[in-house]
């Protein structure tokens, strides 16, 4: 029997938004928890409780945050009040942000957030980490969602559990995607089903992992470790592998869409296979493939991913020719130009990039983003990269698979 989550919690203030700061004698790495981004999913906020109430300032090296991410829709027990706070970190929005009058709810969480945030970064040179706690409506493996670049690839593969690349060509204005425009190591880690208590284990298990990994908590107790690997390890069923996005289903305004019962994140389909109803029209899958966070939940814009195993022979390729700055060869293709060099944004022509296939795209590290019917946007993370603030890490320096 499913053993669930009490979803009891203090109330929340916007005077406790930062509800643990571990502050070490000794200088070091700063690693920032987000939780509860998502109001209705308490897991993160609940682990970091049970994880951090048993370190001090004696045992840090550095910093640790604990940060509340939807106050009100929190204490509401809702996803978000008025709008998606994981969905609102596009430049133009954080432009407009200050010029309007009238604040949503999800505005006034951003405006804090962003205080937060710049207080952090104007402050230290030290390697700086994100993670942002999350779950999801469907039964799920835990699993890390990144943004892909080599920083983010190698401290997620030191986790027992599968890493899913590409959600930022799919999601627009994540939180953890406006951070890696800024080039720190920033990951999501989504703990398994909302209500499921097992979340919170996983979450509390991530979270130590994530304190020695970063050198936060450099002489963390060995038990702990290894108990905190063998959670994840089983409720991960021992997978460990890299997955890509291949395609979204986005549900439109006023759709009625609905879920078929009994899907679960990483259970195999295969073309052709009824997924979902819209608006009493069936929804069948044009790809094989592993079903990808299912929407069982009202709120929500994101019907079903479908996700495919990613070879380890491609992850070191592209880690190659990305080391040899390959993607410069792109912007002397016709039709495709730098937007700005610096941030690793080229404008291409749709005349041009459908003769390409995406995966060279990915190879080079680009993600897309399609402006109108005649160009697109190609990103490129690595560019960005802070790769020198994390260049003497443990963990960079270590040995990986890819």
């Amino acid at each position: 029997m499913l053993k669930t989550i009490e979803p009891n919690i203090q109330k929340i203030t916007e005077q406790n938004r930062i509800f643990y700061h571990l502050k070490g004698e000794q200088d070091g790495p700063i690693l920032v928890f987000f939780a509860g981004v998502h109001g209705n999913e308490i897991a993160g906020v609940k682990g970091l409780n049970k994880s951090l109430k048993d370190f001090d300032s004696k045992t840090i090296k550095g910093e640790v945050y604990a940060v509340y991410g939807n106050i009100k829709a929190l204490n509401s027990a809702k996803r978000y009040i008025e709008r998606d706070l994981n969905r609102v970190w596009i430049d133009q929005g954080l432009e407009n942000l200050e010029r309007q009058e009238k604040l949503l709810n999800e505005d006034k969480e951003q405006f804090e957030l962003l205080y937060f945030l710049s207080g952090i970064l104007d402050n230290t040179k030290n390697p700086i980490y994100f993670i942002d706690l999350h779950t999801t409506s469907s039964k799920s493996l835990p699993f890390i969602t990144i943004n892909d670049t080599l920083i983010n690839r190698k401290f997620s593969e030191c986790f027992p559990v599968p890493i899913i690349l590409g959600i930022e060509e799919y999601l627009d204005g994540t939180l953890l995607s406006y951070l890696n425009t800024m080039g720190y190591v920033s990951i999501g880690f989504e703990a398994g089903q909302h209500d499921d208590a097992l979340a919170i284990e996983n979450c509390a298990a991530f979270i130590n992992l994530a304190l020695s990994i970063a050198g936060v908590i450099p002489k963390i107790d060995k038990k702990t470790l290894k108990k905190s690997q063998d959670v994840l390890k089983s409720s991960s069923e021992h997978i460990s592998d890299f997955f890509e996005i291949i395609f979204k289903y986005h549900i439109r305004n006023n759709e009625n869409f609905k879920m078929i019962d009994g899907f679960e994140s990483f259970q195999n389909i295969k073309k052709g296979e009824l997924l979902a109803q819209s608006n009493s029209n069936s929804i069948y899958s044009d790809n094989s493939g592993k079903i990808f966070m299912p929407l069982y939940q009202k709120s929500g814009e994101d019907g079903f991913f479908i996700i495919r195993f990613v070879p380890r022979f491609y992850l070191w390729l592209s880690k190659f020719l990305r080391r040899l700055n390959a993607d410069s060869l792109l912007a002397t293709l016709p039709g495709i130009n730098w937007k700005n060099k610096n941030k690793g944004i080229l404008v291409a022509d749709l005349k041009i990039t459908r003769f390409f296939a995406k995966q060279l795209f990915h190879l080079l590290g680009f993600r897309q983003k399609t402006i109108d019917k005649h160009q697109m946007l190609l990103y490129n993370r690595e560019r960005v990269s802070n790769n020198k603030m994390y260049k003497n890490e443990i963990w960079y320096k270590k040995s990986h698979k890819f």
